[in-house]
C-alpha cells in the first residue's frame, strides 16, 4: 500500500497566497479517490509548515500544493515537477510560507524522512492582506492543475470519480471556516 498526502499550503487572507489550500478544499469536494490499495489523503495545511513533519513523514508520496515563482513565467502558468529536479526558473522566495515550505522539506530530506514531492504550483497575481478569493488568472488555471493532479493520479492507477459539479469559487467563502486540518487524516 502507497500512502499519497495532496498537501494544500497557502494563507486565504492573502488573495492568491491561498490557492493551494483552496485547490484541495476543491479537489476533496469535488471528487472520490479510489483504489484497491493506496490510501490517498487531501489535507490543508494552511500556513504550518514545519508543523507538518509528523504528518508528512507518515507517507511515501507528497504533492504540494502552493504558489511559485518564476521571473520568466506569468500569472497563472502552472508547474508541476520532482522537488528533486525543479526548473531552474523556479524562485522560492516569495512569501514566508513559501520560505518556510521549502525549508522543512529540505530539513526532512536532511534527516530522510521526506517522501518523494512532487510541486503543484501556480504563479500568483496578487498576495494582498485580508482579501479572501482568488484573481481571474489563479481562477483560469484550475482546470490545469485538476487536469495535471488527476493524471498524476492516474499513473498510481487512482481513479476520481466527480461527486459534484462545483466550482472553486464555492469552496473559498468557507475557507477560513475550513481551518487547518492537521488532526489525524482520513482516506477519502
Amino acid at each position: 500500500m502507497k500512502k499519497i498526502l495532496i498537501l494544500g499550503i497557502g494563507n486565504v487572507l492573502y488573495a492568491d497566497e491561498g490557492i493551494g489550500v483552496h485547490f484541495v478544499n476543491y479537489i476533496k469536494d469535488k471528487y472520490q479517490f479510489n483504489h484497491l490499495s493506496h490510501q490517498i489523503d487531501l489535507i490543508d495545511g494552511g500556513t504550518l509548515a514545519q508543523s507538518l513533519i509528523p504528518l508528512i513523514c507518515q507517507y511515501h508520496q507528497l504533492i504540494v500544493v502552493d504558489t511559485v515563482n518564476s521571473s520568466e513565467a506569468k500569472a497563472g502558468d502552472v508547474f508541476f515537477f520532482d522537488f528533486d529536479h525543479a526548473p531552474a526558473e523556479i524562485d522560492w522566495q516569495g512569501s514566508a510560507h513559501e520560505v518556510e515550505m521549502l525549508q522543512t522539506l529540505t530539513m526532512m530530506d536532511m534527516v530522510g524522512d521526506r517522501p518523494a514531492t512532487q510541486v503543484l504550483g501556480v504563479i500568483p497575481t496578487v498576495i494582498e492582506p485580508m482579501t479572501l478569493g482568488l484573481t481571474p488568472s489563479l481562477i483560469a488555471a484550475i482546470p490545469v492543475m485538476e487536469k495535471t493532479l488527476l493524471g498524476f493520479l492516474d499513473e498510481f492507477g487512482i481513479t476520481a470519480v466527480q461527486q459534484q459539479s462545483i466550482k472553486i469559487d464555492d469552496v473559498i467563502p468557507d475557507a477560513y471556516k475550513r481551518g487547518v486540518s492537521y488532526e489525524a487524516p482520513h482516506s477519502v
